[in-house]
């Protein structure tokens, strides 16, 4: 039985120990794990990014997120320019260990454009509805 079929089993407060779980992600072929976004108090989701080993641990050490920037090659510390840091407040795997829900507390804009989140092209029948307006100072 795979960890994460133990994990589906498991009792409300049941707990394991976090390298049983980090050594069973099944990380893409460039070792990496979807990673979502969420604002702590309003729950809307910011942002979907990428993160590796060396992201999630130091994200889980520090408590500030960190990525991993596909474009880049190295790591992505959200808001080591902008300004605009996500502070950790829990992190969640779904059910098969594929993708990680970071709950956070957004500091400013989450997007790079300025806008509060990513997702802000909404599909409406067959248009694409721009849903917020790009601040004027990005």
């Amino acid at each position: 039985m795979t960890i994460w079929q133990t994990l589906e089993e498991a009792d409300q407060s049941d707990s394991f120990p976090l390298e049983d779980i980090l050594s069973a992600i099944p990380w893409n072929q460039d070792g990496l794990i979807a990673a979502i976004a969420q604002e702590h108090d309003t729950k809307d989701m910011l942002m979907l990014a990428w993160m590796n080993k060396e992201a999630l641990i130091e994200t889980l050490s520090t408590r500030q997120v960190c990525y991993w920037s596909r474009s880049r090659q190295s790591l992505w510390r959200k808001g080591e320019t902008s300004g605009h840091v996500q502070h950790l407040i829990d992190a969640r795997f779904d059910c098969d260990g594929d993708a990680l829900l970071l709950i956070v507390n957004q500091q400013g804009a989450a997007c790079h454009t300025g806008r509060p989140n990513c997702f802000y092209n909404a599909i409406r029948g067959e248009q694409i509805v721009v849903t917020c307006s790009k601040p004027n100072n990005v």
